[in-house]
């Protein structure tokens, strides 16, 4: 399974073979445990298909992209993050 192929189905579909894969993957790790020797390349096969299949998932066409992020130097720190004044001033 190629990403050039995975590009062209809907987001309702690749969902529906992500759980395929994972449903497969599931089945090479009962055979496995059960002492039934499936082929060892097939777990890394699915591992890779169902990272083509996610990443696909996640792209972002390029014209939903938002403009309105702030760029990173001036976006503010979360709350916990924050430097807090000293009280007091310095012993001595």
């Amino acid at each position: 399974m190629e990403a050039k192929e995975l590009r062209t189905k809907s987001a309702g579909e690749l969902a529906d073979e992500l759980v395929k894969l994972r449903k497969e993957q599931f089945a090479l790790r009962m055979q496995r445990a059960t002492g039934q020797a499936p082929k060892p390349d097939q777990f890394g096969k699915v591992r890779r298909n169902i990272a083509r299949v996610k990443t696909v998932l996640r792209e972002v066409p390029p014209g939903r992209r938002s403009s309105r992020r702030r760029p990173r130097s001036s976006r503010r720190r979360p709350r916990w993050s924050r430097r807090r004044p000293r009280r007091g001033g310095r012993p001595g």
